[in-house]
Order: C-alpha cells, then sequence, then structure tokens
C-alpha cells in the first residue's frame, strides 16, 4: 500500500474539541475565543491568570543548512511534541503560520507532515484566522496614509527617493517586485518608485512577533520608520498618524492560536516573520502562553541554527526574557550527504543513486555543517541535542556516523521516525530531550546592547558565520553610522543573508572558511526592534515556479479541498 498523503491522514484525524485541549494545558477555558471548530483565540489575559502555574522546560528547535531535500523540521517539532506523552510527559508546541504564497507556490504547506501533523491542515495553511489578513491591511494602511500625506502637503518633509515603506500582498508575484504608483492625473497621487513585499516580509509581521502585548505592539508600530527628510531625520508612522489604527487593525491578530496536532497535543501556531530579513520564529506572546501549559515548550526557528536559532538567542530571547534550557539540532542522512558538495540536487527531480547509498565517509564529510551548527548552539550557553531524522532506506552505518558526529561535541542524539510512525516514533528522542533540558541552563546571548552595530556584526559574522572578518561597502558604512547617530545602536542585528549556505555564498556547503562577509547595505526596522544589515540579493517578494503548488489544489463536489500538500 502507498503512504498516504499528508491531506489523506489529515482528514482522518480525531479531533478533541479545543476547550478540552485547552483545560487539559491549563489554559483557563474563559480566556479561550472560538473561530470555527478548528482553531481558537488566547486573550491574553490568560498570561497573568497562568503566571503561578510551574514553567515548563524550553526548547527551541533548529536544524542543518537547509537542502532541497528538506530536514523535517517543523515535522520533528510536531513529532516530538506529541513523543512527550508517550514517556508520561506534556508538552506543547508553538509554531509559525505559513504564508499563502510559498503554501501555492514552491514550497507546500507547512503543518509537518505523515502523522506527525497539525491540524486541521486546510485551516493551518490557509486563512486560520485572518492573522496575515490584518498585517496585510494593517501595513498597507500605513502605505496609504504615506502617500496622503505627500499628496496633502508633506507636512514631514519626506523625501520620494527615500521612502522605504512599500506595499505588501500575502500571494507570490514577481511582477509587483517594483512598481511605479501615483499614474494617472492629478488626483491620483504623487508619481513615484515602489513595489510590493510578501506580506511575511514586513515589518509589521516582524514587530507582531516580538511584541510582549498589545501596549508593546503599539508603541512598535509607532516606531516604524516609513522614510527620511532630505537631512536624513527619521518620519515614523507615529508621525504621519498611522501607528494608532494600525494597532487596532491588529487587535485580534496579537492574540495567539490554538490548535492541536494528529495525537491532540497542543499547537500554538502565531505569526510568520520572513525567515531571511527577519527573525523566522513564532510570537513571543505565544510562547508566554505555551511556558505554563505543561512540562514542555518546543519553539521552532526557521532555516538552519546560524540563521532562525541565532536570531532566536539573540533577538527573541533578549526582548522576551525567556531562557532556553535545551535545544534540538535536527539532521539527516540525505542532507549531510548533500552538503558534502558531491551531489547536483534538484527540487522535484529523482535523487542521485550515490546519494543513497551507504557512504558513512560521505556523512562525516558533510558533517562539518552539522559541527558548525552544534558549536552555534554550544556558544550560546544551550544544551544540543541532535535529532537523526531517519527516511526509509537510509543505511545503519550512515546513521550511525551522525551519533558518532553529535558523541565528538558531547551531545546527545536520538533516532526519530515520527514522520510514518507519530509520536511513538520520537518517544526516545523525548526521553533524550529530557534528559539535556533537566541540565543547568548557561543561556547566554552573543553579545551586549551598548556594543557598536558593526561590533555586533563582526561577532555574528566570525562566531556563528565562521566568517574571516566583515567587507562593509560603502552605503553601508554610511548607513550604519548614520543609525548609530539617530540613536538605533542599541538594537540587536538581524543579518539578512541566504539560507542555503552558513556563509553568505548560497554554493558553498558544508562549514565554509576562509571567506569574508559582504555588507551591501543596511535597513533599520526600528519599529520591530532590529537593524538588518544586508548581504546579498533577498528577494521579499517570492515568484511563482513553472509548475506551482496551486496547479493541483482544487474542491471537489463535496467541498472537500484536494492537492493541498
Amino acid at each position: 500500500m502507498p503512504f498516504p498523503s499528508d491531506l489523506e491522514i489529515a482528514s482522518r484525524a480525531s479531533l478533541k474539541p479545543l476547550d478540552e485541549i485547552a483545560a487539559a494545558a491549563g489554559i483557563p477555558v474563559e480566556h479561550l475565543e472560538p473561530y470555527g471548530k478548528g482553531a481558537a483565540k488566547i486573550d491574553l489575559d490568560a498570561i497573568e491568570a497562568m503566571a503561578d502555574r510551574p514553567r515548563a522546560r524550553y526548547v527551541i528547535v533548529s536544524a542543518i543548512t537547509p537542502t532541497p531535500l528538506g530536514e523535517g523540521k517543523t515535522t520533528t517539532t510536531v513529532g516530538l511534541g506529541q513523543g512527550f506523552s508517550h514517556i508520561g510527559r506534556r508538552a506543547t508546541i508553538a509554531i509559525r503560520q505559513p504564508s499563502m504564497g510559498p503554501t501555492f507556490g514552491i514550497k507546500g504547506g507547512a503543518a509537518g507532515g505523515g502523522y506527525s501533523q497539525v491540524v486541521p491542515m486546510d485551516l493551518f495553511n490557509l486563512h486560520l484566522t485572518g492573522d496575515m489578513h490584518a498585517v496585510t491591511a494593517a501595513h498597507n494602511l500605513c502605505a496609504a496614509m504615506v502617500d496622503a500625506h505627500l499628496y496633502h502637503g508633506n507636512e514631514c518633509n519626506l523625501d520620494l527617493h527615500n521612502i522605504g515603506w512599500r506595499r505588501v500582498l500575502d500571494v507570490n508575484d514577481r511582477a509587483l517586485r517594483n512598481a511605479v504608483i501615483g499614474l494617472g492625473g492629478r488626483l491620483d497621487g504623487i508619481p513615484r518608485q515602489s513595489g510590493f513585499d510578501i506580506t511575511a516580509a514586513s515589518e509589521v509581521m516582524a514587530a507582531l512577533a516580538l511584541c510582549t502585548g498589545l501596549a508593546d505592539l503599539r508603541g512598535r508600530l509607532g516606531r516604524i520608520v516609513v522614510g527620511y527628510t532630505p537631512d536624513g531625520t527619521p518620519v515614523t508612522a507615529e508621525d504621519i498618524g498611522a501607528a494608532g489604527a494600525m494597532a487596532v487593525i491588529l487587535k485580534e491578530a496579537v492574540k495567539p492560536n490554538l490548535m492541536q496536532t494528529l495525537e491532540n497535543t497542543p499547537a500554538l501556531v502565531h505569526t510568520g516573520p520572513f525567515g531571511n530579513i527577519a527573525t523566522g520564529n513564532s510570537s513571543i506572546v505565544a510562547d508566554q502562553v505555551g511556558v505554563r501549559t505543561g512540562d514542555f515548550l518546543l519553539t521552532e526557528a526557521g532555516f538552519g541554527a546560524d540563521m532562525g536559532a541565532e536570531r532566536f538567542f539573540n533577538i527573541k530571547c533578549r526582548y522576551s526574557g525567556l531562557a532556553p534550557d535545551a535545544a534540538v539540532l535536527v539532521a539527516t542522512v540525505r542532507g549531510l550527504k548533500a552538503h558534502s558538495g558531491n551531489h547536483k540536487i534538484v527540487a522535484g527531480r529523482p535523487l542521485p543513486e550515490a546519494l543513497l547509498a551507504e557512504n558513512p565517509d560521505e556523512v562525516h564529510s558533510g558533517g562539518d555543517n552539522l559541527r558548525k551548527q552544534l558549536e552555534n548552539m554550544q556558544i550560546h550557553g544551550c544544551t544540543p541535542v541532535v535529532a537523526i531524522n531517519v527516511f526509509p532506506g537510509d543505511h545503519q552505518a550512515d546513521i550511525g556516523a551522525i551519533a558518532e558526529i553529535a558523541a565528538e561535541y558531547g551531545s546527545r542524539s536520538a533516532v526519530t521516525t515520527h514522520f510514518a510512525d507519530g509520536g511513538r516514533g520520537a518517544a526516545a528522542l523525548a526521553e533524550v530531550v529530557a534528559e539535556a533540558a533537566e541540565e543547568e541552563s548557561a543561556f547566554r546571548v552573543l553579545y551586549p546592547d551598548e556594543a557598536s552595530l558593526t561590533d555586533k556584526i563582526e561577532t555574528v559574522a566570525t562566531r556563528v558565520y565562521g566568517a574571516d572578518g566583515v567587507d562593509y561597502s560603502p552605503q553601508a558604512a554610511a548607513q550604519l553610522a548614520g543609525y548609530e547617530r539617530a540613536g538605533f545602536g542599541r538594537l540587536p542585528v538581524c543579518i539578512a543573508k541566504t539560507h542555503l549556505s552558513i556563509s553568505s555564498d548560497p554554493s558553498l556547503k558544508g562549514a565554509p572558511t576562509g571567506w569574508t562577509l559582504p555588507v551591501r547595505e543596511a535597513r533599520a526596522s526600528v519599529g520591530a526592534g532590529f537593524i538588518y544589515p544586508i548581504c546579498g540579493e533577498m528577494r521579499t517578494m517570492p515568484g511563482l515556479g513553472r509548475a506551482p503548488a496551486a496547479l493541483g489544489i482544487d474542491i471537489d463536489a463535496d467541498g472537500e479541498i484536494v492537492g493541498l500538500s
């Protein structure tokens, strides 16, 4: 029998009423706001109401550097959350809400996979409770008010050539990356060049993810810099009068969403900041709820440990005040073989036969990536556990090679088969993670607030990425100096680079050395609360491929969605 599709598995799920899920997790039912049968909002008053409950062990889930094969980070997060129930412990998971652009594009959905999914899958991957649309509306309201401000006299003296606030949309549409707006007659606005980003790339989304409540969100929205005057003075959303109305639009979106896994583990699904230019982590408020719900809270960080985990440690934890007790680093045999550089892998095409052959030496060669990512966990004082995500056909010698690499760094490891076996397949991993989380935590951020922006960038580049140093373009150097003068120097840095390599060059596999990080530009997300240096070409509006997932998605005569993956 062929293995059933994710949608087929999800459609057979036996869901419990969400008030039962909440009650079992200790979330007061009076703070639950149902959105149909599959999801509910959690009122932020629940955070204070749960403050006296015991604090769960806080565990971050990250991975080796992504490859076209997919390492199964979300699936592992879900499976591990389910696995704890098989060893008599209670866990809650916290993950990001997916963007519909990638869902209908190349990536597909982000609910997990196989027998480790968040359900209902269709609700999770599509509109959920409308948070994405609220972010889109709040962001575009600000954009409309910028253009109205220009049209009605430009009291703030915005420089038409230095307005950074574009519009957003939750689709993949390359034709909107660059646009000229305001064309037509005099009543149609002032013509200028602008464009669109995907909603997940909005600074509003990042602010929503990093705020600690509605009042904090209101303050962050007010600090958003929409552009500059000719002399370089920042102009904010507060200055043009947009921030209050933006906060009103986001009043419901700031509340985290409660769902469940196939095995009825509580799942907090909230925010979806773009992983290349923002934190790539779910929200602080979701973690504030989840950390009082059981024995363990598992929170996932996007891309590899050099990206999402570094930002989790140095940005998210800095603002939340929460410190992780352990970390999970997901690795696969195929992924590490890909990092050996010996194989050409193209998404959607058959895998090279040599990649599937037993070759522990090749795992050790590509294992330099795992070694560096383990080091990246350890320099933050976090105890890492390697989750060996096993695929059918993996050889025991290759699996053993991953365990050997983990042992080199004094890290625990465990084989997990949660995709095929659900929580039962992750029970051994749950045991090992529980052990690691009991050890005394020595968590630390890599740099202090008072360090200069260049010192912060160089610390991350050399200690996390393994670069020899940093090369700043004249433009980037001037921008960073300007941010220091404007009083933004105490903000953390969120380095925008490729997710396909620890380096800034996506073609370099493993753990490259002997290179310099090129910073060509620097931008300020003052409302969200970070500066992001840009290293390479960052696409903030993806495009659709020749055969996007949308081609196979439809609805049948019974009203059931088909083809969603």
